[in-house]
C-alpha cells in the first residue's frame, strides 16, 4: 500500500475501533458519499474484523440529492416509505452503531429553492426524528469521520491544481484526527479524550449558573445553563454501556443552555454551511432564548429557512468551549465544513439539545427534559463565535465570578 492508503486504513481502523467502538455481534450502519468508497471499504472489513455481525453501506451523493430537490414533486418531497422507516426502526432496536462519513461540496445546493428543502424537512422530519433522538441521545454509539472530494478541497485550497488541493484537505484531515505514518492513533486519542474529560470536570465543579460571553466583534451575551447541567467532550459513555468517540477530530467541551435564558448578540466568526448553502457574516439577537433579529451579509434566505423550520430552531440546544489556541484553529485553514471549523472556535448551536447534557437526561421522556429548559427541535445547526479576544465569565449561584476564558483561551 501507498502511504495515502496507509493512513485511509489507520483513519478506518480509528472509526471502527475507536470513534463507534463496534462490539462483537453489533449490526453497523455506514453513511457515507460516493466520494469516500475507499474509506468505506476499509471501514467494512475492519468493522468485520471487530466481529460485526453485518455492515450495511447507505451511499449518498450531493448531484443526486440536488436533482431530488430540484425535479421531484412536492408530493414526493413530503413522501418517506414505510420501508425506509421499517429499517429506521430496525437499526434503533438492534442498537446498531452508526459510522458517518463527512465527503459533500459545501456548495452542493447552492441555488436551490430552500422553501423546498424546509418544506420536506417538516414533512419527514417528525416520522424520522425517533431515529436521529436515538443516535443523539447516545442510546448506541456513533460516530462522524471524514474523507475529501474534490469540488470541497477546492473551496479550501482555491489556488491549487484539483490534485493538489485534495492532498493538502486529505493532509488536515489526517493530522487534525491526530493520524501519522509513525504515532499509534488510539494512544493519541486515549490522551487526547483524556484530556478534554478533565476540562469538563473542572466546569462541572464549579456548577455555573450563567456563562457571560464578549468580544471586539459585537459578542455580548449571557446564557444560563440547565440546572444539573453536565458538561461532557472527547468520548461518551452510550446507553448501552458502550464507551465511543462521537466526533473525530473533536476539540470541544459542551453542555446544554436554557432554552428561555439567552439574552443579547453574538457574532460569527466563520461561514455556515447549511444544506449545501454557505452562509457568512452574520449575527444573531436572542430575547429570552429566542433569536428575535439576525443578518447575513451572505446566504440570508437560507439562514432564514433554518430558523423558520420550527419553534426550536430559533433556540439554541448546545454551548460548545475551544481553546483559540488549538490544533485546529492553528492550523488556519477554513474547512467549510462544521465538523471542522466547530472545532476551531467556540460555537453554539441552534436547535434541538443533548440528552446527555443533563443529569439522568438519556433516561427521561421528552416533557420532563422540557420542564428542565431542554430544546426540542427537528434540526441542531453549529455556527462558530469563538475569537482570538474572547472573553467568557462564568456566574456560580452563589453569586461568584470566576474567569474562564481570557484572550481566547481556556484559563484551567
Amino acid at each position: 500500500m501507498n502511504k495515502k492508503e496507509i493512513l485511509t486504513k489507520k483513519l478506518a481502523s480509528l472509526a471502527v475501533r475507536v470513534g463507534a467502538n463496534v462490539q462483537k455481534d453489533q449490526i453497523v450502519v455506514i453513511t457515507s458519499d460516493l466520494h469516500a468508497a475507499p474509506l468505506v471499504k476499509f471501514i467494512q472489513k475492519e468493522a468485520y474484523l471487530a466481529g460485526a455481525k453485518k455492515v450495511y453501506v447507505e451511499w449518498n451523493d450531493d448531484e443526486l440529492t440536488r436533482n431530488y430537490y430540484t425535479y421531484a414533486s412536492d408530493e414526493t418531497l413530503q413522501e418517506i416509505p414505510e420501508w425506509n422507516l421499517s429499517k429506521m426502526r430496525y437499526f434503533v432496536d438492534q442498537h446498531a452503531c452508526r459510522i458517518v462519513i463527512d465527503s459533500k461540496n459545501p456548495h452542493a445546493m447552492k441555488g436551490v429553492d430552500v422553501n423546498k428543502m424546509m418544506m420536506a424537512n417538516r414533512a419527514i422530519g417528525p416520522k424520522t426524528a425517533f431515529f436521529q433522538n436515538h443516535y443523539s441521545s447516545s442510546k448506541s454509539q456513533w460516530t462522524i469521520v471524514a474523507y475529501p472530494n474534490d469540488e470541497w478541497a477546492q473551496t479550501v485550497f482555491p489556488n491549487l491544481t484539483v490534485d493538489e488541493a485534495w492532498d493538502k484537505l486529505f493532509d488536515a484531515i489526517m493530522y487534525t484526527s491526530r493520524i501519522s505514518l509513525d504515532h499509534d492513533e488510539k494512544e493519541e486519542w486515549k490522551n487526547h479524550t483524556k484530556d478534554l474529560e478533565n476540562h469538563s470536570k473542572k466546569m462541572n465543579a464549579y456548577n455555573f449558573k450563567t456563562l457571560h460571553f464578549e468580544n471586539s466583534l459585537g459578542t455580548n451575551l449571557d446564557i444560563e445553563l440547565v440546572q444539573s447541567h453536565i458538561w461532557a467532550g472527547g468520548g461518551e459513555m452510550g446507553g448501552n454501556g458502550v464507551y465511543f468517540v462521537p466526533n473525530i477530530p473533536t476539540e470541544e467541551i459542551f453542555t446544554m443552555p436554557h432554552k428561555d435564558k439567552v439574552n443579547g448578540k453574538v457574532v460569527s466568526t466563520k461561514p455556515l454551511n447549511y444544506q449545501g448553502t454557505l452562509i457568512k457574516d452574520f449575527y444573531f439577537i436572542f430575547k429570552d432564548g429566542k433569536v428575535v433579529d439576525f443578518d447575513a451579509k451572505e446566504g440570508y434566505e437560507a439562514l432564514k429557512s433554518l430558523l423558520d423550520l420550527d419553534e426550536g430552531s430559533s433556540r439554541l440546544g448546545e454551548v460548545a468551549l475551544i481553546s483559540y489556541d488549538s490544533p485546529i484553529s492553528n492550523l488556519n485553514i477554513l474547512f467549510n465544513n462544521t465538523l471542522f471549523d466547530e472545532n476551531a472556535s467556540c460555537h453554539l448551536a441552534l436547535g434541538n439539545a443533548y440528552a446527555m447534557n443533563v443529569v439522568n437526561g438519556t433516561t427521561m421522556k421528552e416533557e420532563e427534559l422540557v420542564k428542565l429548559g431542554y430544546n426540542v427541535s427537528l434540526t441542531h445547526v453549529d455556527f462558530m463565535f469563538g475569537s482570538s479576544d474572547m472573553k467568557i465569565t462564568g456566574y456560580t449561584h452563589d453569586g461568584k465570578e470566576i474567569p474562564i476564558f481570557v484572550k481566547g483561551n481556556f484559563v484551567f
